[in-house]
């Protein structure tokens, strides 16, 4: 059980009042989020379309929290270079559309690339890239809509990839998103995971603070 240690909070804007957006954004840094998430979507990778590199930059002018774009795209390659330039501080591409010169070419780009698995994608897929990576994020929904019920099995998942991450004797954080609230935090946090991405429980509460709190055990 490891419902002790400190965990992230990283805060997906998808599900924030987009009329509202700076206000949305200065509350949740208030409140304490330790990161903002950006899910980028394409229409054609995942059922949706969200925003590009224009809001990144708006929400860049607005907080100096770490802002992390989740390419939720089908050529992460081509667009991330985008991303970082409007102020991204990390990427995260998914290894369903990646060959093996993904990684490489998106490292070349100076920041820190984190891997992203859907539900159904075997863990083993990313296991060669760990040594890589700056984060191990396991989807706990299917891609492409906010406010989905947490996938439970997903526990049993952050689990095996914790396991080959000890294995491979390597710090890097696993990182959930989807469904996470102060109801299902407790569970992912004590299957091992160190960051918590959270929309709706976030932005649809009336105590920021308060969610912050109980996804973080605090």
């Amino acid at each position: 059980m490891q419902g002790w240690q400190m965990v992230e909070f990283s805060a997906s804007i998808l599900n924030c009042d987009f009329t509202r957006l700076g206000e949305e954004i200065r509350a949740a840094e208030a409140a304490g989020v330790d990161a903002f998430h950006l899910d980028v979507m394409d229409g054609h990778f995942v059922p949706n379309i969200s925003f590009g590199p224009p809001v990144t930059q708006h929400i860049r002018r607005l907080t100096d929290v770490p802002l992390r774009a989740h390419l939720m795209i089908s050529e992460p390659v081509k667009y991330a270079p985008k991303f970082i330039e409007t102020g991204a501080d990390e990427i995260l591409y998914h290894i369903e559309v990646s060959d093996e010169e993904t990684l490489p070419k998106l490292l070349e780009l100076g920041k820190p690339v984190g891997v992203t698995l859907n539900p159904d994608t075997d863990i083993q897929s990313v296991f060669s890239v760990l040594p890589r990576v700056s984060q191990a994020l396991l989807m706990s929904v299917h891609p492409g809509f906010g406010g989905q019920r947490f996938i439970p099995e997903t526990l049993f998942r952050i689990q095996n990839l914790k396991r080959e991450i000890e294995k491979q004797k390597l710090s890097v954080p696993i990182a959930v998103d989807g469904g996470v609230n102060p109801e299902t935090a407790p569970a992912a946090r004590d299957a091992g995971a160190d960051i918590l991405i959270v929309g709706s429980a976030l932005f649809k509460s009336d105590d920021y603070a308060e969610v912050v709190r109980a996804v973080k055990g605090e």
